[in-house]
């Protein structure tokens, strides 16, 4: 197989590029990384969230060229089935696929007014939830529903899947707007961040030198 090749968005800020990293190291596929510059304009759209549709991730691997994190999950656990990023029982399967769905097309509001920042944390006196409590109370209960039946520590059982790729910028954005939780998403969170790639992306992330971007005065 030829060398496969991501391309990415900003790490301090692109929530999308984040999803499809940790698919990539889910699966073990060695990736070489490429990183699109902030002031490109299809990446500034995107972390500026003036485009619901853009080319950045993009996974090229063995004349293949999957754009946008759900084909590029569904491509790799065609390739590589053992790791698991999708569940194994068919009901398990359509569950997940579901909540992927769920975090890819909607929670607009959150994403308006909480947008990615690794390195950012918010002022005090910030409340988030007063604009976005249902998008919250909705993923809460979510990941609570996957939690209960699975028993943890990830969202369908005992190894991070699709699922926890894509709600992984979740985790971020709550810890970035001190976004209080339960204790079982508390411990979920926990999980999400200790496991070694987002501990990877995250260092990464602290020291990534960009330009500030307009959003990041509306904390």
């Amino acid at each position: 197989m030829s060398e496969a090749k991501l391309v990415i968005g900003s790490k301090n800020y692109s929530s999308w590029s984040l999803r499809a990293w940790l698919m990539t190291r889910m699966a073990g596929l060695d990736v070489v990384e490429e990183t699109v510059p902030l002031d490109d304009v299809a990446h500034r759209a995107e972390i500026l969230l003036l485009s619901p549709s853009i080319l950045v991730p993009s996974l090229t691997h063995d004349g293949v060229k999957v754009w946008d994190p759900l084909a590029i999950g569904e491509y790799l656990n065609e390739l590589f089935p053992d790791a698991g990023l999708l569940p194994a029982g068919g009901r398990e399967r359509a569950r997940c696929r579901s909540i992927c769905c769920e975090i890819h097309a909607g929670f607009n509001r959150l994403r308006s007014a909480c947008p990615m920042n690794i390195r950012g944390r918010i002022p005090a006196g910030y409340d988030p939830r007063v604009v976005v409590e249902n998008d919250i109370e909705r993923i809460l209960a979510i990941w609570r529903e996957c939690l209960t039946a699975s028993g943890g520590p990830f969202l369908f059982g005992d190894r991070p899947n699709m699922a926890d790729a894509m709600y992984a910028p979740v985790v971020l954005r709550f810890q970035t707007y001190n976004v209080r939780v339960d204790r079982q998403c508390q411990a979920y969170c926990d999980t999400v961040l200790a496991m070694p790639a987002m501990r990877d992306w995250i260092a990464a992330a602290m020291n990534e030198v960009e330009e500030e971007l307009e959003f990041e005065g509306e904390f």
